[in-house]
């Protein structure tokens, strides 16, 4: 059995930081995702194994920052200059799969979520 385990939510204002981490598996293939209320699960962004290659999403490109520790066995996700629209819970997820994906069916492997709300 797989367990993901993210932390590092919270409230912030719009324009601050925060960064989350997810206690991973080693899995090949690590991506975070969200979900706001009322709304299906966005694609966040993800990583390589080797962390050598990643893949953003438009709407988070220039602000969020996805990094992997292999030998802590974490990822993080450092978001800068956050938006009200940022506001969802965010879902670290594993994958063995070689390449990188957007798409929520390509994960195996999800963690509980964890709150971020960004106030105006």
């Amino acid at each position: 059995q797989v367990r993901l385990g993210e932390s590092g939510g919270g409230l912030v204002q719009a324009g601050g930081s925060l960064r989350l981490s997810c206690a991973a598996s080693g899995r090949t293939l690590m991506g975070w995702f969200r979900q706001a209320p009322g709304k299906d699960r966005e694609f966040v962004v993800c990583i390589s194994r080797s962390g050598g290659a990643t893949y953003y999403a438009d709407s988070v490109k220039g602000r969020f920052t996805i990094s992997r520790d292999n030998a802590k066995n974490t990822v993080y996700l450092q978001m800068n200059t956050m938006k009200p629209e940022d506001t969802a819970v965010y879902y670290c997820a594993a994958s063995d799969r070689a390449g990188l994906s957007g798409r929520a069916d390509d994960y195996d492997y999800w963690g509980q979520g964890t709150q971020v709300t960004v106030s105006s």
